[in-house]
């Protein structure tokens, strides 16, 4: 298994379980150099989507109690396991990535830091769970995606905007099956 990508360069590989074994090496080291909890830290994005063709990084989801509050044990646990701070700026969460090397050209893990158990952790759980469970959505993500990839192999910000209708109707199915 090769995991990483170069800065802004969309690919896809074919689903391998391994991926599920790296994040389960990295959740080891986050709990070991953190006080983060088991239960907040889950495997996220399309290499948590058993079958589904993904770009080659591991996608990490922890949840902290406050995020406008963090614990610098917290980043200092991550710097420890070779994480770094981007300067990403996105509403209620903070992104870190572990690149393959000093020259930080080739990104292969994202942890993103989230409130847990609020909207957006909730909103990424559903995401995976539902596709894991719903053969027709997965092979309509599958679909979203390969179709961006007929157009161009970059252009990462492009990629996500071309994905957002798709997420956002996965994350409105949560919203309607807890409104009923």
């Amino acid at each position: 298994m090769k995991l990483g990508l170069k800065r802004d360069e969309v690919k896809l590989d074919t689903y391998t379980p391994e991926w599920s074994n790296e994040f389960d090496r990295v959740k080891n080291a986050i709990i070991k150099n953190t006080k983060i909890a088991e239960q907040q830290i889950e495997h996220i994005g399309s290499t948590s989507i058993i079958g589904m063709d993904a770009k080659p990084i591991i996608d990490i989801l922890v949840g902290v109690d406050d995020i406008s509050n963090l614990d610098e044990g917290i980043i200092n646990g991550f710097k420890n396991i070779g994480f770094l701070r981007l300067k990403v700026q996105r509403p209620s969460e903070i992104v870190f990535a572990r690149f393959t090397d000093e020259t930080y050209m080739v990104k292969t893990h994202f942890i993103h830091l989230v409130e847990y158990r609020k909207e957006l952790w909730k909103n990424l759980i559903f995401f995976r769970d539902y596709l894991n469970l719903n053969e027709n959505a997965k092979l309509e993500y599958l679909q979203v995606k390969k179709a961006y990839l007929e157009k161009s192999s970059t252009g990462i910000n492009e990629y996500t905007d071309h994905k957002e209708d798709f997420v956002k109707k996965i994350f409105s199915l949560r919203l309607k099956e807890f409104s009923c």
